[in-house]
């Protein structure tokens, strides 16, 4: 596959939940400089409130830290809430639309869940900080992956989120400001990374286009995990040439979703994707809502990216993708492991149970509805709480 890999990197697979925001909270813990933070989501809930607090003690110690948060997803985050960020010393802002009113939100979305500390450690996810992500008394995580990354990645990524800090800055002043000095990690393990991001406005489509590398250039097989699967033309053939050539594609999919109007579309594809050999397997204890793909256990992808034109048009998205043998091997262990442990394949004889003519008129409906709101896709109307 072509694109610029960095060489010299450190990489570790985190499971949702749990593992995901104690490392979050351990690396706020461990910043010495600064710290660039950016979410969709960012819940004042018990997970959030635990991020919070652990930023504030960070800038309390004289570490610059910088959250950058999706303006239409997190409207609902209480203002004293951020004024208590603020106070304690933490720069907070908004990533705002192109245009936004009181019923209307016209623009893109900041779906990034990146976090960049001192310039070396950094954790990109399809996690946002919010309860339902977290391992919680009352209820276990919604499964989902991140990458805790070390080396020089790392510098690309604070790049990345310094740019859009100050893009989203009327502030001139800060903008001037130098960039901070990063040291040098001293990572001498040999692990290819690079940073891929969508981005209509800037003509980035490169996560997309690594999925599309991905099914031209497998060999064996591909297994993808995805929350929110409505792959458009191109992705479609791309997945339909690889599967003629002999490529096992294995889809890993919500068996349950938050969004039912999603699942009922995604289910009309159903009876598509078994004509044309792709296996289908609902994952049945939670709520999925990781964003990841492993190919020919030699390259894996991870990140925000959901496996639709949202994603593809419409936000802001960064993946990590990974060209590391042994790191693509335990990745897709861990997917077969989910597979075969808890999932319900879904083949020619139980997909009826989901193809009945109402279900399927419902699925058509739902389908044509979604397929409409990502032609429109910049637009997002406020829902009342």
């Amino acid at each position: 596959m072509k694109g610029l890999y960095t060489r010299f990197n450190k990489v570790q697979l985190l499971r949702g939940g749990r593992e995901y925001f104690d490392c979050l909270v351990e690396t706020i813990e461990r910043t010495e400089q600064f710290i660039h933070l950016q979410y969709y989501i960012f819940d004042a809930d018990d997970t959030g409130q635990r991020v919070a607090d652990a930023l504030k003690k960070a800038a309390e110690r004289g570490v610059k830290v910088f959250l950058l948060v999706d303006g239409f997803a997190s409207q609902q985050l209480p203002g004293e809430f951020i004024a208590d960020l603020k106070k304690s010393g933490v720069h907070f802002r908004w990533f705002q639309p192109l245009l936004k009113g009181k019923g209307f939100y016209f623009g893109r979305r900041l779906h990034h869940k990146v976090v960049v500390a001192d310039g070396v450690i950094s954790l990109v996810a399809g996690l946002n900080v919010s309860n339902r992500y977290n391992d919680m008394p009352e209820h276990s995580a919604w499964l989902d992956w991140a990458v805790i990354a070390e080396g020089e990645v790392s510098a690309e990524l604070y790049t990345i989120c310094r740019m859009l800090w100050y893009k989203s800055s009327y502030s001139k002043q800060l903008a001037r400001e130098k960039p901070e000095e990063i040291k040098p990690s001293g990572i001498k393990d040999i692990c290819e990374v690079r940073v891929r991001r969508n981005d209509w406005v800037r003509r980035k489509n490169q996560v997309t286009r690594s999925y599309l590398e991905m099914f031209r250039d497998a060999k064996e097989e591909i297994i993808i995990m995805s929350s929110y699967f409505l792959p458009g033309k191109k992705l479609r053939k791309r997945m339909e040439q690889a599967a003629r050539r002999g490529v096992r594609i294995r889809l890993i999919l919500a068996g349950r979703s938050d969004i039912r109007i999603a699942k009922y579309a995604e289910r009309y594809m159903y009876r598509w994707l078994i004509n044309k050999k792709i296996k289908i397997f609902e994952y049945q204890p939670n709520i999925v809502h990781g964003k990841i793909g492993v190919c020919d256990k030699t390259m894996v992808t991870v990140g925000s990216y959901n496996f639709n034109n949202i994603s593809a048009y419409a936000s802001l998205e960064l993946n990590l993708d990974i060209r590391n043998k042994p790191f693509a091997e335990d990745t897709h262990q861990k997917l077969v492991r989910i597979i075969e442990t808890d999932c319900e394949e879904i083949n020619e004889t139980n997909a009826k149970v989901y193809q009945g003519f109402g279900q399927r008129i419902a699925q058509r409906v739902s389908y044509e509805v979604v397929r409409l709101m990502i032609f429109v896709f910049t637009f997002y109307f406020k829902q009342k709480e």
